[in-house]
């Protein structure tokens, strides 16, 4: 009997919330968003657009539902789309610095994507470069 190998499905914002949940530490955290943003920086532009699509299931924390909000924003526009109604939806009571250092904090208040920004989450754009 052989086993088939499953045909490659790049990651949704589903799937990474999923993985993000499940996750033991930010240093994980941060490798997954870096696989998801290399999977979709590989993909077609329709194919983009249905990775974000979907609202995503909590991750169990806010900041990272916010984040994840942010982040389906801020590629959709890139692309030139609008981003899911779900994700406009999605806001934090408080400001998130992911990248807490001196800093890593000046460089993000002033470079943070309009996406993260607005809502409270500052990160600086090469910490999103992968994609």
């Amino acid at each position: 009997m052989t086993v088939q190998p499953m045909p490659y499905r790049a990651m949704t914002l589903g799937d990474l919330a999923r993985h993000l949940k499940a996750a033991d530490g930010d240093v994980t955290r941060w490798r997954l968003i870096a696989e998801f943003l290399e999977e979709y920086r590989w993909e077609s532009a329709p194919d983009r657009l249905r990775l974000l699509a979907d609202e995503q299931p909590t991750t169990g924390d806010e900041r990272w539902d916010v984040f994840l909000a942010a982040l389906a924003e801020h590629l959709a526009l890139r692309d030139d789309r609008r981003a899911a109604d779900w994700a406009q939806q999605r806001s934090s009571r408080s400001f998130w610095f992911p990248f807490n250092t001196r800093a890593a904090r000046a460089d993000a208040l002033v470079h943070a994507p309009v996406a993260f920004r607005r809502r409270g989450v500052f990160v600086a754009p090469q910490e999103l470069e992968v994609a």
